[in-house]
């Protein structure tokens, strides 16, 4: 048995909202063809004949939908391809994800995302006034406001999601007031991405995070997580349960955590596939999805060569002590949260320092929860 993840823009780089830091927008107007529309319904059966055809009954596949924003791609888009997968002989167990700003999200789409067990990613930016800075809908007005009321939906509707926030350099200032943010909303499940700088820039930008920035948010953010967990207040940190499964179980559940690329199947709106998110470039495409199934795109020369494509280890990581769990890290993330220009600082390893000698604290209150 085996399970797949793939990653479906629908509706490409299109989007309704213009992000300040967008990491899309920098990487769409790289390739030669900015936006490849909305995915028709020719290119939906024939990527998803393509992926069931190295699928076997017993099987998982689990289609995550990104953009851009995806439900630009309309709700009938959906409608049409959960219709579709329903249809296939084979008896796979597919799971949904959707990744959202939410500002079309209605009752009508709660009604279908709930139905269909989506799990739900909502872009909300911590705060109300850096999310207002940098979030803004086509006529500059900020969006926070229009998210909260589209989360309040999906408590009504009690639809899985969880928080998806940007950390910039300017947020990674406020984790205590973020905290305080998560506790005021009963935000229970939250990532925090980094933002990063463009794939070509010459100099950071303002908004891109820094190793120190990183690390200075995360320690300070632990310390309020971890007193509330040893409260009995959990409340699920993206990046803590993953440092938590991987030194309890040796278990890697986040792409790049110790340094190995996985190919992600990204598939852009035209059938194109791509080995990684941050990789959605004409010089990375392994194919498209209508001619070749997964097994044979991951045949691809191109595939091997993203997967041996290793950035090279700063002095600092030959004598950490957390190299074996490391590697390196994600080459994408590498200048916003492991080493710094200067080679004299490493901000994953000044949180694991943070982090890993309260392990036995952590694994005591988790049990003691699930003991309740």
């Amino acid at each position: 048995m085996k399970h797949i993840s793939i990653l479906v823009k629908p509706a490409s780089s299109l989007c309704n909202i213009s992000c300040k830091y967008c990491f899309y927008a920098d990487i769409s107007s790289s390739r030669d063809v900015r936006s490849y529309g909305k995915m028709t319904d020719g290119t939906t059966k024939k990527m998803i004949a393509n992926i069931y055809l190295d699928l076997a009954d017993g099987d998982e596949l689990t289609l995550a939908f990104q953009g851009g924003e995806p439900t630009l791609a309309g709700l009938a888009y959906f409608e049409k391809l959960v219709k579709l997968i329903e249809r296939q002989s084979k008896r796979v167990t597919v799971h949904y994800a959707i990744q959202t700003n939410g500002l079309i999200i209605n009752e009508r789409w709660c009604k279908f995302l709930k139905q269909h067990d989506f799990l739900v990613g909502l872009s909300i930016d911590g705060l109300p006034s850096y999310h207002d800075l940098n979030r803004l809908d086509i006529k500059g007005r900020g969006t926070y406001h229009r998210i909260i009321a589209t989360k309040k939906l999906f408590d009504k509707y009690q639809i899985d999601y969880n928080m998806l926030c940007v950390l910039t350099n300017q947020l990674a200032k406020e984790a205590k007031k973020v905290f305080r943010f998560l506790l005021e909303q009963s935000i229970s499940f939250i990532q925090f991405i980094p933002c990063l700088d463009e794939l070509s820039a010459a100099g950071k930008s303002s908004y891109a995070l820094t190793p120190q920035r990183f690390a200075s948010f995360y320690q300070q953010l632990f310390k309020l997580w971890l007193k509330e967990l040893e409260n009995g207040q959990y409340i699920s940190i993206k990046l803590f349960d993953d440092l938590v499964y991987l030194f309890a179980n040796k278990q890697v559940n986040a792409c790049g955590l110790i340094g190995n690329c996985q190919i992600q199947y990204v598939i852009e709106a035209d059938g194109s596939v791509y080995p990684c998110d941050f990789y959605v470039l004409d010089e990375y495409r392994m194919g498209f999805i209508q001619e070749k199934g997964l097994k044979e795109l991951f045949q691809q020369a191109i595939t091997r060569d993203f997967l041996c494509e290793k950035p090279k280890n700063a002095s600092l990581c030959r004598d950490c002590p957390f190299k074996p769990y490391c590697g390196g890290g994600c080459k994408r993330m590498k200048d916003a949260v492991y080493v710094d220009e200067q080679h004299e600082f490493c901000g994953y390893q000044t949180l694991l320092n943070t982090f890993v000698p309260k392990l036995p604290a952590i694994f005591d209150s988790l049990r003691q929860l699930q003991n309740q």
